[in-house]
């Protein structure tokens, strides 16, 4: 399934001043970006939607809403592509459904193998042990 890309009419950017060390850039410049993506108002098919919201994201608000905030780079732009190449990445990591997994048996051989090496245990700890110990003695 090829990846789906986001229009840019479906999310919205603003900038705000960026948290952190900086010096007087942080204080000045506003360079850091806020991304607010509406998953259900989104042009993605049903099952993206779906398996998207199903996510236990913290970027995901109740409403269903994703808030990305990029803040990397010193430049805007460059944290407008961060932004944009993370809500990307968000919706790409649910394209494909998920496997369905088959529930399966052990094999005769393993289940063999794994009584053969817990009884080898057992004799190795019983080894261990002072002579006598755990006889039940007829008194």
């Amino acid at each position: 399934m090829l990846p789906t890309l986001i229009p840019e009419h479906e999310y919205e950017l603003s900038a705000m001043r960026a948290q952190g060390a900086g010096g007087q850039n942080v204080n000045k410049v506003s360079s850091a970006v806020h991304l607010r993506y509406d998953i259900p108002a989104s042009s993605l098919d049903d099952a993206h939607k779906a398996r998207l919201l199903a996510l236990r994201d913290s970027r995901i608000t109740a409403e269903g809403v994703v808030i990305i905030k990029a803040q990397r780079y010193r430049s805007q732009d460059m944290n407008r592509q961060d932004a944009v190449a993370r809500l990307q990445a968000l919706v790409d990591s649910v394209a494909r459904p998920p496997r369905i997994r088959h529930a399966t048996r052990p094999t005769l051989a393993s289940k063999k193998r794994r009584i053969e090496s817990k009884t080898r245990r057992g004799t190795i700890k019983a080894s261990r042990r002072k002579p006598g110990y755990g006889k039940i003695t007829a008194e």
